[in-house]
């Protein structure tokens, strides 16, 4: 990962606590004023570091995607819905997944990159109950609420659309795809 630009602020008011965000490409780090210079080189590295981590574990690679959707498969379908594969796409504007069950193939909107995890997992058990069920049916919503957060996630999801000012899906707003 390249480095981005930093931004320190210092704050007079800030006694002990450190913080950083990112904002677009750069992230800014705020400190206490009373920081030696240092200090404060070793708290942008601690904060970088963390802030890689934290945006690792909420945007996963194409092969970490495969690998949390089997965990789900195993934990929440019995095993029985194996994908082919599993990968994010840039393409998909109004719909949060799509599966293609003829060869198999996941694919989730990268808008989805950076929601919480338990998200994004309701999202691959809703593509991996495609696998199992077509349709939007009571046997396919009783493949996907098997996940103990799906309702948490489906309002989540449309709460998301909706301060985002996108249009729910047609029907009972419960479809992710």
């Amino acid at each position: 990962m390249d480095r981005p630009e930093v931004e320190v602020r210092r704050s007079k008011r800030r006694r002990r606590t450190v913080s950083a965000y990112r904002d677009g490409d750069r992230v800014v780090v705020m400190i206490p004023a009373s920081l030696s210079r240092r200090e404060e080189a070793e708290w942008v590295e601690t904060m970088l570091a963390r802030l890689e981590r934290s945006e690792k574990r909420r945007k996963p690679s194409d092969a970490e995607l495969m690998k949390r959707a089997k965990d789900l498969n195993d934990r929440y379908l019995g095993g029985i819905a194996m994908p082919e594969s599993v990968r994010w796409v840039e393409n998909q504007q109004s719909r949060w997944g799509s599966c293609t069950p003829g060869d198999r193939t996941i694919r989730l909107s990268a808008r989805l990159q950076g929601m919480p995890a338990w998200v994004i997992d309701y999202v691959l058990v809703h593509e991996l109950a495609h696998l199992l069920e077509s349709g939007h049916d009571a046997a396919f919503w009783s493949w996907v609420d098997r996940y103990p957060q799906a309702e948490r996630a489906k309002g989540f999801l449309i709460g998301w659309s909706t301060a985002a000012r996108l249009e729910p899906p047609p029907g009972d707003g419960d479809e992710v795809d």
